[in-house]
């Protein structure tokens, strides 16, 4: 299982439309991951519907704080390794920093991965 780890409200400014657009970037990931063996895991798929039956009104606010990096955090505990794409993102690299330190595979590019060695880079 390989958790996809990139941008989510990095230079958003939590526009909808450009958070929406960040999840689809890192979604754009999870077929070429799984057609070569791999369980692919996107921390958005879990955290923000979690995130919303908690309460949360506004991105950032106590419900969101509570569970959004939490989620992925825990997902670390069950995944294999880490495929960390897109740019600047403070907790994209949380979760390379969490996966190092729990021993866990950091890959920076698809083509890194197991199987996926040749693939290019999917454009979302």
């Amino acid at each position: 299982m390989i958790l996809i780890a990139g941008p989510y409200r990095s230079g958003t400014g939590d526009d909808p439309v450009k958070l929406a657009a960040n999840v689809r970037a890192m979604e754009a990931y999870a077929v070429p991951l799984f057609r070569s063996g791999h369980l692919p895991v996107v921390g958005e798929w879990l955290a923000l519907p979690l995130v919303a039956l908690a309460g949360s009104r506004t991105i950032g606010d106590g419900p969101f704080v509570e569970i959004f990096h939490p989620v992925a955090e825990r997902l670390l505990e069950r995944c294999d390794a880490v495929l960390r794409m897109g740019g600047a993102s403070q907790g994209a690299d949380l979760m390379v920093q969490v996966a190092r330190q729990r021993g866990l595979h950091v890959f920076h590019a698809l083509a890194e991965v197991p199987g996926c060695e040749g693939l290019a880079e999917p454009i979302p």
